[in-house]
């Protein structure tokens, strides 16, 4: 499997740039790769019908704070990405055109590398992610092109969990459920890079 470090990018530059290693990957000419990258601040809305009605300011000020708003192809809800978020987008061709066990190994690859550090996060049934007791610290979004996979999932290293006040992070309401990160829950934060480097060992023992 092909590793590609994107650095930090915008979010729309990044989905051009997956997009365009998508067709590669259906035509056939790259392998399976897997793209990490840390994004500028931004809101992206998926496919969910309710996806901007979870955005609790407007545009006006997200703008004077520097976050951009993105609509984009993954499926999900709102979400919010920023610096100390690791983002991984795994542009992977499905053999066995189960969506459901795609979605299952991602939660699998989080699950791994978040126990490396010590913590220990779950499935919830009927919610996407991975959570730490009612904290979410992961969130999951694909889309698929002609069973090639892009989007992905977005762990939370140590970013700044105040942007995430600005919508219903994937429809979570302050009843079900809040957002956490690595850094709030550890007594010490591992890098981006440790994260990143679980991360791709994580991948390879995870069958997808």
């Amino acid at each position: 499997m092909n590793i590609l470090f994107f650095g930090k990018t915008h979010y729309l530059d990044a989905l051009q740039r997956q997009r365009e290693l998508v067709d590669q990957r259906v035509a056939g000419r790259i392998d399976d790769t897997l793209i990490f990258t840390e994004h500028f601040p931004v809101i992206t809305f998926g496919s969910a019908q309710d996806s901007e009605s979870n955005l609790l300011v407007n545009r006006e000020r997200l703008a004077q704070e520097g976050i951009e708003c993105c609509q984009t192809s993954r499926g999900g809800n709102i979400t919010y990405h920023g610096p100390g978020q690791l983002i991984c987008y795994p542009i992977v061709q499905l053999k066995n055109r189960d969506l459901h066990a795609y979605l299952r190994s991602l939660e699998s690859v989080i699950l791994e590398t978040i126990a490396a550090f010590g913590l220990r996060g779950q499935r919830i049934a009927g919610k996407t992610g991975i959570w730490i007791e009612n904290r979410k610290i992961a969130a999951i979004g694909i889309a698929v092109k002609h069973w090639v996979t892009y989007h992905g999932f977005a762990l939370n290293v140590n970013p700044d969990l105040a942007h995430f006040q600005y919508i219903v992070p994937c429809g979570i309401t302050p009843e079900e459920g809040t957002v956490t990160s690595m850094a709030n829950e550890l007594p010490q934060c591992p890098t981006l890079a440790a994260v990143q480097s679980a991360a791709q060992k994580a991948f390879a023992t995870v069958l997808i």
